[in-house]
């Protein structure tokens, strides 16, 4: 106390304080945590900047070039001899190699592949059908002969373009407009909601019993649970496709059904589910639990009207995954629902718009972004519970 009230008096009479040391272990984490932040943020920068790229440009560059002009060898077909008009005894051919709004401009051009810098624009060139040809900037020519042309093929022309950086929502427009897509939404919320909703619900009643009942084997049954986290998936898919469908046909029912999907997402999430919640729930004040107890509560009581709100934060966080995992999921939905129109999902519809041969591999691009506004929405409905919900569950 004499100490303190001397601290006190020297403080008062404008004596500096002695400065905090510098935490550079804080700093460090910080920054450390702002990296990895920033580098898991560049995927996703490079998704949204190619979406919105012109195909062209997207398929000769990278998205961290977007800003920035490319050049590109094109090759053009000149119109045939009917497209030629007379001006005083002179015969022309004229036309634009670019359409209008396409933003390139011509570097330089030849009449041959390997002579793509003969010519800049505004040179003249002369063409092996006859005349002479002068090419602009802008992409516009002229054809000029003293002599009608006869050639009934037009020659091609070799040129370099300049592509300026151009955006566009066409690759958006292409795919919320491609054939299916609506039901293909329609069709992943009906797997994703009661693939969601229905582990949960198993999971909730047996954490609880887990955690506050006791029972022979109990903690076997944990250490099964805990044991079945690490089993994976791939392995025990095709396992349980068969059994499924021994079922169905024993009982003359349908395979590929909802059912059987809803069946293989609740199986492959209930440890998962198990583990967090059952772990959030042991850390619960015994104290409530005993006192309900006491006044006659029955577990379902005590489950329903107590637990259950307090464990929201978990059954939060779990919703989170669970969803992202099923919404996102391509393999169980083709094993369990097959490549159906009425039963196709989201992601099977836009591997189906990708092609055979990937030949439109670029709208995966405006695909991804379109198929993860929901479980963003989903995420940022739920994300204060999360980290709190998460943790709980994990470092009991």
């Amino acid at each position: 106390m004499v100490q303190k009230s001397v601290d006190a008096v020297a403080y008062s009479s404008g004596d500096t304080p002695p400065s905090r040391p510098v935490e550079w272990g804080r700093i460090a984490a910080h920054l450390g945590l702002a990296f990895l932040v920033i580098l898991w943020t560049f995927p996703t920068v490079g998704l949204l900047v190619s979406s919105l790229r012109d195909k062209d440009q997207l398929a000769v560059t990278g998205w961290w070039t977007a800003l920035m002009s490319s050049q590109r060898n094109e090759v053009a077909r000149l119109a045939k001899a009917d497209a030629q008009v007379e001006e005083n005894s002179v015969f022309h051919i004229r036309g634009n190699l670019f359409e209008p709004g396409s933003g390139r401009s011509v570097i330089s051009f030849g009449l041959r592949s390997t002579q793509l810098d003969a010519a800049r624009p505004g040179d003249t060139l002369s063409m092996r059908a006859g005349g002479m040809i002068t090419l602009e900037q802008d992409g516009s020519f002229d054809w000029v002969s003293p002599t009608p042309f006869t050639h009934t093929r037009g020659p091609r022309l070799f040129y370099v373009a300049a592509i300026s950086p151009q955006f566009t929502f066409d690759n958006y427009v292409e795919v919320i407009n491609a054939g299916g897509i609506g039901r293909s939404f329609v069709n992943s919320f009906t797997v994703t909601v009661p693939a969601t909703v229905i582990p949960i619900l198993i999971a909730a009643f047996a954490a609880y019993a887990l955690a506050w009942m006791s029972f022979p084997g109990r903690g076997w049954i944990v250490a099964v649970v805990v044991g079945m986290l690490v089993v994976p998936l791939q392995m025990s898919l095709i396992p349980l496709l068969r059994m499924y469908n021994g079922i169905a046909g024993w009982t003359g029912g349908e395979s590929k059904t909802y059912l059987g999907i809803w069946l293989a997402h609740t199986a492959f999430g209930l440890p998962l589910a198990i583990y967090l919640l059952r772990n959030y729930m042991a850390g619960l004040p015994r104290e409530i639990m005993e006192s309900a107890r006491i006044d006659g509560a029955s577990h379902f009581k005590i489950f329903t009207t107590m637990v259950l709100p307090l464990s929201f934060p978990a059954l939060a966080s779990f919703a989170i995954f669970q969803f992202l995992w099923v919404w996102n999921d391509l393999l169980v939905a083709t094993v369990f629902l097959g490549n159906s129109e009425k039963t196709l999902v989201l992601t099977g519809r836009l591997r189906e718009l990708l092609g055979s041969r990937g030949d439109n591999w670029e709208i995966l691009t405006s695909g991804a972004f379109i198929s993860i506004v929901v479980p963003l929405i989903v995420f940022f409905s739920l994300q204060r519970y999360f980290v709190r919900g998460l943790l709980a569950g994990s470092v009991k």
